[in-house]
């Protein structure tokens, strides 16, 4: 009886987030669209894969992962060490990877990452992200991601300074806390030399989506 009350709070555990997966709308691109992520471990440290991707022009897709090591520095709060692999348009590129991740006042959702790679790029990523409960089912969430590089990668259609900015707003409908449809809507803006080279390539940089998808957890 007593090996089967123990209970503890340290053991290991395993979850799987498929926070989006989406057909995006819009002139051009259109395309599916993900961000999906896995941890596994406990209370103060865990093993992290991520990996996103979105339509980048009207034949390709931007696409990433990413493997960290997160280790909770307060009860609010994680520092990420690890990498990020690139994929999809243009040549794949390499970056060792540091970040914080937690929730601000408010509840607010917040990612920063940091990011060095070959032939001294550097680039810094932000995210934030809030959920607003309509009821006990109904959920709308706006998220906020800017990307910003150190230098030019023209490879990759990307240029110097802030990158790109997007913006969601994605109503969802929780059948269960496991599973949820949504609709929504995405503005994607470029800056810069990454601007002028998605509309070289035939993309918009400028763009209004609309979003149709399912988030779900395991």
């Amino acid at each position: 009886m007593a090996r089967d009350m123990d209970m503890n709070d340290a053991a290991p555990l395993g979850m799987l987030w498929l926070d989006q997966l989406e057909w995006r709308g819009a002139d051009k691109p259109q395309g599916a669209a993900w961000q999906a992520e896995g941890s596994y471990g406990g209370d103060y440290d865990k093993a992290w894969i991520r990996t996103e991707g979105e339509p980048y022009t009207a034949a390709s897709e931007n696409a990433r992962a990413e493997l960290f090591w997160d280790h909770a520095v307060s009860p609010w709060w994680n520092l990420e060490l690890g990498g990020r692999q690139d994929f999809g348009a243009g040549p794949a590129r390499s970056w060792a990877a540091l970040g914080l991740r937690g929730v601000a006042p408010q509840g607010v959702d917040v990612e920063a990452t940091l990011y060095a790679g070959a032939a001294s790029r550097t680039a810094a990523r932000l995210k934030f992200e809030y959920a607003l409960l309509f009821t006990q089912k109904l959920v709308l969430q706006p998220e906020m991601e800017m990307n910003l590089y150190g230098r030019a990668d023209p490879a990759r259609a990307i240029g110097a300074g802030v990158s790109d900015l997007e913006v969601g707003l994605r109503l969802r409908y929780e059948l269960r806390r496991e599973f949820a449809p949504y609709a929504g809507v995405v503005w994607a803006r470029h800056f810069g030399a990454t601007a002028s080279d998605l509309e070289a390539a035939g993309a918009n940089a400028n763009e209004l989506s609309v979003a149709v998808g399912l988030r779900a957890w395991f």
